[in-house]
């Protein structure tokens, strides 16, 4: 796992003098290296994970020095793919950057649909000058990239870039995303012209060539509703153990100590238990952190499941202290994501991947990905209203609508109330894309001193037409879950705050070949009545304690609320101040405080929202006023 960062166009050299490798050094700490040429620089921070020898070395060049690659990331089927059609390279090292190298250089961009990992690279020919930037099936490593007539620059993070340009602007129509997801889908970042590569693209062209440079979609996620598997559901429990002994098997290559996130949920808690039947002599070294204190946020302390999963399965429980201070960690966590997130779990990351680098693990694997393909969430089982909304007539809907939305959100059951009734007076395809949404449009829309145009669910919208018109309601939401939600904050800040501290984080659910087993499952084996991840559950009935397997779903969460209303009123008055927001001239600083005083009253729920708020400045003082 490294950093990237990369340059075409005629400005290259002083491209490669204006940034500084440094600004990501700390997602490859081991080594750095570059490679400068006409029209083209190429820039690598190492995190030496396979091959610790200098063979592994980045950029890495072709033996015969006609190709050079910089990559990030972890190619898992790379030893197979080496045996199957790579049995005639010499390689010179044991590294997955060398078999990617040689792939690329026999199959081209067709060795794509070979790979199953977790990627971000930038592949060229030096001598014709064609290259490939290319961004992994399901977008767990992250490219940020800027690109006109001109000149393409990219990188892993997008501080990286920054110094190299001054004339960016603001992309409001991506803080409002920030404000209503609390992260941005799509290519959105806050600059409008900077751009997240979608996952499962790539941009291709020749170095020379700048204007005919393009972007183009090499992979998209099978769900078509064609459930072939013709299996008894006792064989399917069986298919899917077998794709997540190898998911697990495959990611725990490393030349390098392994341990593991134990939240003591479900997801966690079985890629530990099958690491562990894989291995059972390892004595793994695994992460949790306790919660103590979240309760009213609608978490449990999960502390108590770690230690019984721990005991069970015979492995290390280190235990962080999640009682953090959150506004010693507000501005750096902001800064690592390089984008205005809203969530605290992102400190939750830092810390234990901190802990776990004190204790010589570079690399954690972790049950990300879990809720996302086998249907997790509460707003999967929301789902199951909407042959009722449906039956019910307009008017007396918008009347309920109106009745919730009186309710006091001081409380976690009046909160998921109102949000599961907060769009029931909308069509089902809009319901189903609001359940994402973190206000009102309204709300939203009067935070913004200037009015303009505004789709927030422009890119649901286009998503939702990759699926035939039959696709249930289920496979519709966590489609649209795997190419937003997961993608955009929880990929993001799992990255991100792991590399600040030189850790890799691996996901085993986001397996390519576990990843489409889930998608042709029939649906009833994803949420089977009110049951979420029901053949999940029954796959861990072979490995863990029932009372772990079906408590109810806590999540990896913060007192915000409680922050935001208590704890956080000094940074708001920093913030949020009447100075700040006229300064910046983007926000009405009268609708930000009605916001702010409604919701410590408990008429409204807006603590993520303020979050939001102030995640923005802090990215505004760190990345817009210091470019």
């Amino acid at each position: 796992m490294c950093g990237i960062i990369g340059y075409i166009g005629s400005s290259n050299f002083e491209f490669s003098k204006t940034v500084n490798l440094k600004a990501i050094s700390h997602r490859g700490p081991d080594s750095s290296g570059s490679y400068l040429d006409k029209n083209l620089y190429l820039g690598h921070t190492r995190l030496s994970i396979q091959d610790l020898s200098n063979r592994a070395s980045q950029p890495m060049f072709s033996k015969d020095k006609k190709y050079v690659i910089v990559f990030n990331g972890e190619i898992y089927n790379h030893d197979e793919l080496r045996k199957s059609c790579l049995s005639d390279v010499e390689f010179q090292s044991t590294s997955d950057t060398e078999t990617l190298l040689y792939g690329l250089i026999k199959f081209g961009k067709e060795f794509l649909n070979k790979l199953n990992g977790i990627f971000a690279f930038s592949f060229v020919d030096i001598e014709t000058g064609d290259f490939l930037l290319v961004r992994d099936n399901f977008g767990v490593k992250p490219v940020y990239y800027y690109l006109d007539s001109n000149e393409l620059f990219f990188s892993s993070e997008m501080k990286a870039i920054l110094s190299y340009k001054k004339n960016f602007t603001i992309n409001k129509k991506a803080l409002a995303n920030y404000l209503n997801f609390l992260w941005s889908p799509a290519e959105d970042t806050p600059f409008m012209q900077i751009k997240k590569l979608l996952p499962g693209h790539l941009i291709e062209g020749s170095i020379y060539k700048i204007k005919q440079v393009k972007i183009s979609k090499y992979y998209q996620i099978p769900f078509d509703d064609k459930f072939i598997f013709k299996n008894t559901e006792s064989e399917l429990i069986d298919l899917c153990e077998n794709y997540l002994i190898a998911a697990v098997k495959r990611q725990m290559l490393s030349d390098v100590p392994v341990g593991f996130f134990l939240s003591g949920g479900l997801d966690s808690s079985l890629i530990v238990a099958i690491a562990k039947k894989i291995l059972p002599k390892e004595k793994f070294e695994c992460f949790t952190i306790n919660s103590i204190g979240f309760e009213d946020e609608g978490f449990s302390n999960d502390l108590y499941y770690a230690k019984k999963v721990a005991k069970h399965i015979d492995v290390n429980l280190n235990i962080i202290d999640g009682s953090n201070n959150v506004l010693e960690f507000f501005d750096k966590i902001i800064y690592h994501l390089d984008e205005p997130q809203a969530d605290a779990a992102p400190i939750y990351v830092y810390n234990i991947c901190k802990a776990a680098r004190a204790k010589g693990i570079k690399v954690l694997l972790g049950g990300t990905g879990g809720d996302d393909l086998f249907s997790g969430y509460r707003r999967h089982q929301a789902l199951q209203m909407e042959k009722y909304f449906r039956l019910i007539p307009f008017q007396i809907r918008k009347f309920i609508k109106f009745i919730i939305s009186k309710l006091n959100t001081a409380n976690v059951r009046n909160r998921r109330i109102k949000k599961l009734f907060a769009n029931i007076h909308k069509s089902s395809e809009i319901r189903i894309f609001s359940y994402f949404d973190w206000i009102d449009e309204v709300t939203l829309s009067d935070l913004f001193k200037e009015s303009f145009k505004y789709d927030k669910h422009h890119y649901f919208k286009k998503l939702i037409k990759n699926l035939p018109k039959k696709t249930s309601a289920l496979n519709s939401m966590l489609f649209l879950e795997m190419n937003t939600f997961l993608v955009d904050h929880n990929l993001n800040y799992t990255d991100k705050l792991s590399m600040a501290t030189g850790v890799e984080v691996r996901v085993p659910f986001l397996d390519k070949e576990l990843v489409e087993f889930s998608t042709k499952l029939p649906v009833d084996l994803k949420l089977n009545k009110n049951e979420t991840k029901y053949i999940l559950k029954k796959v861990a009935e072979r490995y863990l304690p029932s009372d772990i397997i079906y408590r109810p779903k806590t999540g990896f969460g913060a007192p915000i609320r409680k922050w935001i209303t208590e704890d956080m009123e000094p940074l708001i008055n920093k913030y949020l101040s009447k100075d700040k927001i006229e300064e910046r001239n983007i926000f009405d600083y009268d609708k930000v405080q009605k916001l702010i005083t409604e919701n410590k009253s408990g008429k409204i729920d807006a603590s993520y929202n303020i979050w939001a708020l102030l995640s923005i400045e802090s990215w505004m003082m760190q990345f817009n006023d210091l470019k």
